[in-house]
């Protein structure tokens, strides 16, 4: 069976060529990226900082962490992101939120799994930033429970869907200030349920998300599950914006 499946891939890889979800150059494989989309890729590596993870333009040593942690820091314990926020990273990460390119999970989850190799075990409980319900009809999926769905079968990690929920609608981020952001998902995040709640307590929560901009609705999730008892709450992410970089989406 694993041969036959190898080899239908295969031929259904020369019959519909894959398309780069950046350049939209033809692939020779699915779930990659063509060599000028690698390229324009600016993958996070370090120096940056360990609580938000940032990238620095110098190593200013291991526990110096970015003015904005220290100045106010966020409510979850660190965070880590693959990518840098920009066209490239932009144009796949539009193409797997809004254009049914949920195929890419695979790749990204391999990516997330790198980028968060010092966070994630087995006995993370990964679940994603949720959606509000009329959202979802209206898009259709969460891309974040895509994501955490990809990286727990890829890493092995407990995973949690549908237990961590938006309580209330919440306009869109974008158009915010950084302090619109705050108030508009402040109390935003709850549980379906008592027993939902109760099976966080004292468990190590990693939230999946696809972009991380300010950090408010990491934040305001973190707070939620901190109160339900949860040990400790981090976030893995596929890109960030970074200052002077794309604006805010």
């Amino acid at each position: 069976m694993k041969i036959a499946r190898t080899v239908l891939s295969r031929a259904l890889d020369l019959a519909m060529p894959s398309h780069c979800p950046v350049t939209q150059e033809e692939i020779s494989a699915q779930h990659a990226l063509s060599a000028s989309a690698w390229g324009a890729a600016h993958f996070i590596e370090a120096p940056f900082c360990p609580r938000c993870g940032v990238p620095f333009s110098a190593d200013y040593g291991g526990e110096v962490e970015c003015p904005s942690c220290i100045a106010e820091p966020p409510d979850f314990s660190c965070a880590r992101a693959v990518l840098v926020y920009d066209d490239a990273s932009h144009r796949m990460i539009v193409g797997f939120k809004h254009s049914d390119r949920t195929e890419l999970a695979l790749m990204f989850a391999e990516w997330m799994i790198r980028a968060g190799n010092t966070i994630i075990t087995r006995s993370s409980m990964l679940t994603p930033v949720p959606l509000h319900r009329w959202r979802l009809l209206k898009r259709r999926y969460n891309q974040s429970a895509i994501l955490a769905s990809a990286v727990a079968q890829k890493s092995g990690a407990k995973l949690s869907i549908g237990e961590f929920v938006r309580k209330r609608a919440t306009p869109p981020q974008k158009d915010l200030t950084i302090d619109g952001r705050k108030r508009n998902v402040a109390g935003a995040f709850g549980f379906c349920s008592a027993a939902a709640r109760e099976s966080f307590l004292g468990k190590h929560v990693v939230l999946i998300d696809d972009v991380l901009t300010t950090g408010a609705t990491l934040s305001a999730a973190a707070r939620a599950l901190k109160r339900a008892g949860a040990a400790r709450v981090d976030a893995l992410v596929l890109a960030r914006v970074v200052k002077g970089g794309l604006g805010a989406i």
